[in-house]
């Protein structure tokens, strides 16, 4: 009987319910890049970088910024070892999985909050690595606004000329 309460007790708890995946792969992926989210934002580097495969590339706001993991890791580790993480609020998430038989991979875009820059967009592709979706490329771009953007691409053609911006 005792054995049966500590069974039933484990299953209950809502933290035996979050270490299950999601059977289906829309909600597994949103797992995956919810717990991203999260890991970056406590500086949580060991966990943020185990949600990448081995071969990731993050692609930065910066035009130099298209990194493998291990230049990422060297760019990022540094400041989560200082306890400094990002914070990325995802408002909108869009998933796609490929038509694929094996249902392996999937491409997602997402609009995220942040307090340092407003509005930017995460986009990406996921593959199933082991029975876990993982982040095989992600991109984070700030969105111009229509309206805005002949200013601010003329902005970035002075810069990269080397020109004084305001």
């Amino acid at each position: 009987m005792r054995t049966l309460i500590l069974i039933l007790t484990f299953l209950l708890t809502p933290g035996a319910a979050l270490a299950r995946a999601p059977a289906d792969p829309v909600a597994a992926i949103n797992v995956a890049l919810d717990g991203l989210h999260d890991a970056a934002s406590k500086a949580d580097g060991p966990r943020y970088f185990a949600l990448y495969t081995d071969d990731a590339i993050y692609i930065g706001t910066d035009a130099a910024e298209r990194w493998t993991l291990s230049q990422f890791q060297a760019y990022a580790n540094p400041y989560f070892a200082k306890g400094q993480g990002w914070t990325y609020l995802p408002r909108e998430r869009h998933v796609v999985i490929a038509p694929l038989p094996c249902r392996c991979v999937a491409w997602f875009d997402e609009l995220l909050d942040s307090k340092s820059y407003g509005t930017s967009r995460g986009t990406g592709m996921m593959v199933l690595t082991n029975g876990v979706w993982k982040v095989s490329q992600y991109a984070l771009t700030f969105p111009i606004p229509n309206d805005l953007a002949k200013h601010m691409t003329d902005e970035i053609k002075r810069f990269e000329a080397g020109e004084k911006v305001h």
